[in-house]
């Protein structure tokens, strides 16, 4: 449980940083003070300067590219020095558009100004027309992004980094043409520590090391504890983070063997014997397991048409020994005022939901399956059955049911919140959802979902887990609910086979949709779709989830 509550924790504080990160990805710029006018020389220049950088990014050596568009001879104020340079996990295509929207942007940005500077997320790129500032270090302007979430050890947190950092630094001064560098080190048992250096190669190797290292310097004074960050300068670069958030360079291809020396060749013809022993032997080995795999394989088959023994003792029994849950059809139709409109409480795939009061005072909901629902008598009784085995805090408590006149009616506690889909996507409801509270709703949720497939004396599978499925008390507290499409697994069952799909599309995993195939994490999967939607606000389209974060 404590596994998996802290694995929970870890994937939640990754989500919740995503928006500070897109900080620090996102676009940052810096605008030199002075202006040019409308329809000058300079203006054109920097325009044609621009555009040589966009054109050579999918032609510069290592990602860097700098030109020089000069003036005319009786107007030498209008030259204009340039650069890009990308950064060394960038691949061309990325580089290349990296730069092409950095100089939309950086034009929209300082429309009128002399020079710019723009940090983007692969590549940055600056223009000047007051300074000649290639193969000079320079530190200003700087920028410092950094994560507000703390590690939990500041010092030991720190030592590391400063011990990373140092070392990513000497490596990326000395790393040739691309002055490019990253490392990662282990933080702890579940988190690293992942670290990145780069210079513009057109400065020493002393400057660069300088310039990252006068960066290192300052983070206990800007950045201390803090679990990411990144200093922007117009010569280097460096950023550290807890996740990966650069692409790993593969390693370098093996050396070809060296050929074959006249003494190895006599040595390998003394080997050939053995060679031949190995090419008999191993298709006949191949041959011993093919046969063996049939014969399993045919045994299985015998085995699936073998009969099975009905479930006895804790299995399923008629819901005749539930009948102590049964209400009278008439106590309900008194509670909810016969049906009421006034009393509804929601429309579902399966029928409608009303509040009712009982006598003593007791609130309900009263779950009214409609005559042409989808859900039948079998549905009906499975969700009775199941309801009335399971207690946990995180799953909605049946308080009863009535079959009486053909009506098929069950009866649960009353929650005042409602559903949470009507707190995910209300706009009036929408701002009670702190980002503590979603967590307490998914921490609530998988405690549930923990209860159906590991606690309870049943093991059961959801099948249809999804927002408004999960009701939400008056704190806020998750509770799971809808459980007539729920699966009942024997206690070592693992998996099944179905060859009739229920559930709600975009919440299914692929192989319960398309090959029928149930398993514990079919639940886990649409587990994952719903804590997307918690984070993000948005329906079920995973992909437009993840887009809009």
């Amino acid at each position: 449980m404590f596994g998996f509550m802290n694995s929970l924790k870890l994937f939640l504080l990754l989500f919740l940083i995503i928006p500070l990160i897109a900080r620090i990805k996102g676009q940052t710029y810096s605008c030199s003070p002075t202006t040019y006018a409308q329809n000058s020389t300079f203006q054109t220049n920097v325009h044609l300067l621009l555009s040589s950088l966009s054109s050579n990014a999918s032609q510069s050596d290592g990602g860097f590219y700098n030109s020089t568009i000069f003036g005319q001879e009786n107007n030498s104020n209008a030259t204009v020095y340039g650069l890009f340079q990308c950064l060394g996990d960038a691949t061309v295509q990325t580089c290349q558009k990296c730069v092409s929207d950095g100089i939309e942007d950086i034009i929209q940005r300082c429309p009128n100004n002399t020079g710019a500077i723009g940090w983007y997320d692969k590549c940055w790129l600056r223009y000047s027309g007051d300074e000649y500032f290639f193969s000079k270090m320079q530190e200003q302007p700087q920028l410092i992004l950094v994560i507000t979430r703390n590690a939990t050890n500041t010092a030991s947190f720190m030592k590391l980094l400063g011990e990373t950092l140092k070392v990513v630094a000497k490596e990326a001064s000395q790393g040739g043409s691309k002055k490019f560098a990253t490392k990662k080190e282990n933080y702890s048992s579940f988190e690293t520590l992942y670290t990145m250096a780069q210079c513009t190669p057109d400065i020493s190797e002393t400057s660069c090391l300088n310039c990252l290292g006068n960066s290192i310097g300052n983070l206990p004074n800007c950045c201390n504890g803090n679990v990411g960050g990144v200093t922007l300068k117009p010569s280097c670069y460096l950023r550290y983070e807890t996740y990966a958030f650069y692409q790993e360079q593969p390693p370098p291809p093996a050396a070809p063997p060296p050929n074959p020396s006249p003494e190895s060749t006599s040595k390998d013809k003394s080997r050939i014997s053995a060679g031949i022993i190995i090419a008999i032997a191993i298709p006949t080995v191949i041959f011993i397991l093919l046969v063996s795999l049939c014969f399993l394989c045919l045994k299985r088959r015998a085995s699936k048409h073998t009969p099975v023994p009905k479930q006895t003792g804790s299995a399923l029994v008629d819901i005749s020994s539930v009948e102590s849950l049964q209400f009278d059809l008439n106590t309900i139709k008194s509670a909810t005022n016969d049906f009421s409109a006034d009393n509804k409480l929601g429309q579902g795939g399966f029928g409608e939901v009303y509040k009712g009061i009982l006598p003593g005072g007791q609130e309900l909901a009263v779950k009214r399956l409609s005559s042409t629902s989808n859900q039948g008598v079998g549905e009906f009784k499975n969700e009775v059955l199941t309801m009335a085995k399971l207690q946990h805090r995180n799953l909605v408590r049946l308080l009863g049911f009535c079959l009486d006149e053909g009506e098929k009616i069950l009866i649960y506690e009353y929650l005042p919140n409602k559903s949470l889909d009507n707190f995910l996507f209300g706009m009036e409801n929408r701002a009670k959802l702190s980002w503590l509270t979603r967590y307490k709703i998914i921490e609530g949720i998988a405690r549930g979902m923990l209860y159906l497939h590991e606690d309870s004396r049943l093991k059961i599978i959801h099948r249809d887990l999804k927002a408004s499925n999960i009701l939400l008390d008056e704190d806020l507290n998750p509770k799971i609910s809808d459980f007539g499409m729920a699966k009942i697994f024997g206690v070592n069952q693992t998996q099944a086979n179905t060859s009739r799909v229920v559930g709600t599309f975009g919440y299914m995993a692929p192989e319960y949709v398309i090959h029928g195939h149930i398993s514990i994490k079919s639940d886990i999967y649409s587990f994952g779709v719903l804590i997307l939607e918690i984070i993000c606000g948005k329906k079920k389209y995973i992909f437009l989830c993840i887009k809009l974060c």
